[in-house]
């Protein structure tokens, strides 16, 4: 179902009955029955939710019939839990007990909140179909204005994103390039550190020559106001093209952008933003470190860009993210620009304009490649300003009784804000074993057949519908491993915000990093607290279920829990390890056919196994028993529509395996486009890249995913702070020798 105004969302009210019928299940569920009752009914139902899952992953004609089914009876399980849980189980012997009892319970109340937003959000994800230009008269085009923010980025990532915006399949006189300057302003100019003046006084002179070189246009400002906001609606003030698109400085767009997103804005005049996925062409700390699962497990965006947005799309509620999108000026004049008044400020642009009546538009193509956080460091100073802006908007801008918004763009923006505040559920659940098994506090009051019948199927519903709504693009657990890694430090920032929301300020990731050695995160130490508190719980308990066995059976329950919480550390710890990683450009999988050359005329037909902006690793076909180190590679480039020629250096080859690896070495500034249109301008090689990896597993593969990590981490851990110890001891015993 569209966006269009004369659908009105005929599903409106058959949610609202279907949640009014989830309550009135929960309800039954509760009436007077012994805990074995409620244990078969509740397992009846589960039984139910498999089948309806099932059938909801298979294209037929009941396929949202079986969806929305399923998600009924989930919600109705979640509420009959809480209920359960609110009317049964919060009494308390003592004021400690009353307080952890209250705490886990709002913690709860906040994850089924959050559960039942985001079952009606991804209810019917909307796929929209892909348009082009092909049917509209291109003298008749909108003019389109590419703006480029920077800030700190090396003038090497600016260069790739400048040249593939180059690529764009576009009239040439409709389309503008723009680099947006704000490390070279004349605030960072003047400033009183003259070392840093200097660099900004270089960084200005090496971007305007870059900018000329390309035939770009160049643009800085006189203070950095409003950070990343501020840089734009500067350059909007300066420009006058009718869209605007918004690529982040290592943001690099295919050649299809532009052709598959300006139909929307020509379609439909109401339409103030097209916004497309960000495919990340790197691992963040986690895919990377994390059994090095990048090129096979869904990443984080795959979830949000996969899954999410389509769901808020279908609700008219998807939002700008910053980048990869195109918006129309004259609605962007309306509301005096990019706002700033959140540190995210693409959202907060988003909600103003929704509140006026514009309509976004999700296109479920990968468009746009960028990097991800190569450091945990760089991975948690992102997380941490996305969850700040994101509660900014809660405090300032109220969505929840935001005029002009209708009530499923209520729910869709705050499902989308609600989510960044896991840390206080997260830490709670993580840390309320300890209360029980270590300071004896009544944390839960239940016996083993009410947690059977109650708690159980809540949980294992909970289960079976996130895999329906997310199974291919979230492994099982790995969610709970990214909210464990970055819960401690978000919420001191969340914190931060409730108590002064306008505090915030924006704080640019870093980018393009390389690892030049292997070493522990710095911000590791709060993980060797909670593991060694959760460590010692576990003792504790052991000891308690021996030698207290009136209480053995709760006690068992919370061990499992804690040893849950314990595993998952284990996972973490592997994240903290930084690994080694040279390459500034990860390779992705690719597998084009490939002519390889000599400039005396031998050639051999391949194919791609690996491939970068920077180099490629091709298998040989045929014979192959030497090969000079200078060669030409031939292939199709589909962003040029064409043959390409690109010369290379092996750097290794493999005459048995009949594989060789080579870097780019473009001659020419022509060839430089080419090989840039060639690695990064393909949307059909970020498709390709993306299916190979989205793919549904089971719980119990998730689990042992978990498990073959192991304790490996927690050694490497010791090792690592044991040679450091050592080196401290070695330096100590210099100077006191001196």
């Amino acid at each position: 179902m569209g966006n269009s105004l004369t659908n009105k969302h005929h599903t409106r009210y058959l949610l609202i009955a279907l949640l009014i019928a989830s309550t009135l299940l929960g309800l039954l569920l509760l009436a007077p029955m012994d805990a074995a009752g409620q244990l078969v009914s509740s397992s009846i139902i589960l039984v139910i939710i498999s089948i309806c899952s099932r059938e909801a992953n298979f294209a037929q004609r009941f396929q949202y019939f079986f969806r929305t089914l399923a998600l009924v009876l989930g919600v109705a399980i979640t509420l009959r839990y809480l209920f359960w849980r609110g009317l049964y189980t919060l009494s308390a012997t003592d004021v400690f007990s009353f307080i952890a009892i209250w705490l886990l319970f709002l913690a709860e109340i906040y994850a089924g909140i959050t559960s039942i937003l985001g079952c009606i959000v991804n209810v019917f994800p909307l796929s929209r179909p892909q348009l082009s230009l092909d049917d509209i008269d291109r003298t008749q085009l909108p003019t389109v204005d590419v703006m480029i923010p920077t800030y700190n980025e090396s003038q090497d990532i600016l260069e790739i994103t400048i040249r593939a915006a180059k690529v764009m399949d576009y009239p040439a006189d409709k389309v503008s390039i723009h680099l947006l300057d704000d490390g070279g302003t004349d605030e960072k100019i003047n400033q009183a550190d003259a070392k840093k003046a200097q660099l900004a006084v270089e960084r200005r002179a090496e971007l305007k020559a870059l900018c000329e070189r390309l035939g770009v246009t160049y643009h800085t400002r006189a203070q950095n106001l409003y950070a990343k906001a501020g840089n734009v609606n500067s350059a909007i003030n300066n420009t006058s093209g009718e869209l605007i698109v918004i690529l982040d400085a290592d943001h690099v767009p295919t050649s299809d952008f532009l052709s598959r997103t300006v139909p929307w804005m020509v379609k439909k005049e109401k339409v103030f933003l097209v916004q497309t996925p960000h495919f990340m062409a790197n691992p963040d700390p986690v895919e990377r470190n994390y059994f090095s699962a990048f090129t096979r497990m869904p990443s984080e965006n795959d979830m949000f860009y996969g899954t999410i947005q389509k769901g808020l799309d279908y609700w008219s509620s998807s939002f700008f993210c910053g980048s990869a999108a195109l918006m129309r000026r004259a609605h962007l004049e309306l509301v005096g620009g990019i706002s700033g008044e959140s540190i995210t400020e693409d959202a907060e642009t988003a909600l103003d304009l929704h509140k006026m009546g514009y309509e976004s538009v999700y296109v479920d193509r990968p468009m746009v490649s960028g990097l991800a956080p190569e450091t945990f460091d760089a991975f948690i100073q992102q997380r941490m300003r996305w969850a700040q802006g994101m509660t900014q908007i809660l405090l300032l801008k109220k969505p929840y009784n935001a005029k002009g918004l209708s009530w499923y763009q209520r729910v869709g923006y705050m499902s989308s804000i609600m989510f960044w505040l896991f840390p206080f559920a997260r830490v709670v659940f993580l840390l309320m074993p300890l209360g029980y098994l270590v300071f004896g506090l009544q944390v839960y009051h239940a016996s083993m057949m009410e947690i059977l019948a109650f708690t159980m199927p809540h949980v294992i519903a909970t289960y079976m519908i996130s895999t329906m709504l997310f199974g291919r693009t979230r492994w099982p657990l790995v969610s709970e491993l990214y909210e464990i890694l970055q819960c401690a430090f978000t919420l001191m920032a969340l914190i931060k915000v409730f108590l002064k929301p306008r505090a915030p300020s924006f704080v640019v990731t870093p980018k393009g990093e390389s690892l030049d050695k292997n070493f522990v995160s710095p911000l590791s130490n709060v993980f060797y607290w909670i593991t060694a508190l959760l460590s010692f719980a576990m003792i504790i308990g052991i000891y308690k279920f021996i030698n207290e066995p009136l209480t053995r059976e709760l006690t068992l329950v919370v061990l499992l829990w804690n040893g849950f919480n314990l595993l998952l550390l284990f996972s973490a710890m592997s994240v903290l390890l930084e690994r080694k990683q040279l390459r500034s450009q990860s390779r992705l999988p690719a597998t084009d056919n490939v002519v390889i050359r000599t400039h005396e005329g031998q050639a051999w037909v391949g194919e791609l196994n690996d491939l970068s902006s920077s180099g490629v690793k091709v298998q040989i076909r045929g014979d192959l028993s030497i090969i000079p180190s200078n060669v030409v590679l031939t292939s199709w480039a589909e962003a040029l529509k064409s043959n390409v020629d690109l010369n290379m250096k092996v750097v290794e080859f493999d005459s048995d395996k009949k594989t060789l690896r080579a870097t780019f070495n473009p001659q020419s500034d022509v060839e430089r486009n080419n090989v840039v249109a060639y690695c990064l301008c393909d949307s059909r090689r970020w498709q390709s890249f993306q299916r190979r990896r989205t793919r549904p597993i089971s719980y119990w593969f998730g689990m042992r995913h978990v498990l073959n990590v192991g304790l490996g981490p927690i050694f490497a851990h010791l090792f690592f702070l044991l040679k450091k110890l050592l080196l401290r001891i070695k330096m100590r015993s210099g100077v006191l020798k001196e």
